[in-house]
Parts: C-alpha cells; structure tokens; sequence
C-alpha cells in the first residue's frame, strides 16, 4: 500500500526521510499480515496499516489516498518496509474503508493504549 495522489504520478523510487538517501525502490506498507500475526483477527492487520498512515491525507500538500500496488520487492527501508521496482497499480483504498478500518482498530485497540497515526516530529529532538 502506498499513500499518493495517483499510482500515475509516483516515483520510480522513495528517499528516506531523515537521511535524503535515495532508496531501491518505491517505500510502501504491506498488507499481507506477518506470520506471528497468525493468531490476531486477519482484518486488524491492514486496518492497523491503514490506520497508522491516515495523517498522511492531511498532512501532504496535495490529496492523498491510500493505493494498492504490486511489484518485485528488492530490499526493504529504513523502517523496514518494502521496496517493490516497478509497482503497478491494483486499486484505491476508499474513504469508506478507510473509516471502517479507523473503527475497528480503535474498537480493538487495548483501553490503555496511547496509540494514533504514525508522525515524526518536525525536528530531530521534538517529541
């Protein structure tokens, strides 16, 4: 999954955000759950994905929207993440499923859990 304005107008590659290093291919969320995952509800796993990234479509300066893409991954991310070359596009998250993604992650979320979309601070530093 990728958040962009258009699976057209995405890059051949990412840069990592904290270095500027020009990554190996395009940085994207998987939404194939992990194997320990195996006994966690299937659906929690891509809310949680789609939860985690949806300050993104506010957060961009054009409108974002989550995207379903497929690609030969060739390595994977500062953060862990797949690096697909060549992604091609699936389809796109719509608003609907991302609200009932949004809801049942918070339904299911443990009650003392401090838990929200993924953010960096604005500086290294800032919490």
């Amino acid at each position: 999954m990728r958040w962009a304005p258009s699976p057209e107008r995405r890059p051949g590659t990412s840069r990592d955000e904290l270095t500027g290093t020009e990554l190996p291919g395009l940085s994207v969320n998987p939404l194939d759950p992990e194997p320990w995952w195996r006994d966690q509800p299937l659906e929690l796993w891509p809310a949680r994905r789609l939860y985690d990234y949806c300050h993104l479509r506010h957060d961009r300066p054009r409108e974002t929207k989550p995207w379903v893409l497929a690609g030969r991954v060739v390595g994977s991310g500062p953060d862990n993440e797949p690096l697909p070359t060549d992604p091609e596009p699936v389809g796109r998250i719509s608003t609907a499923v991302l609200d009932e993604a949004r809801g049942l992650f918070r339904e299911r979320a443990r009650n003392d859990a401090d838990c929200g979309p993924l953010r960096r601070p604005s500086e290294l530093g800032q919490t």
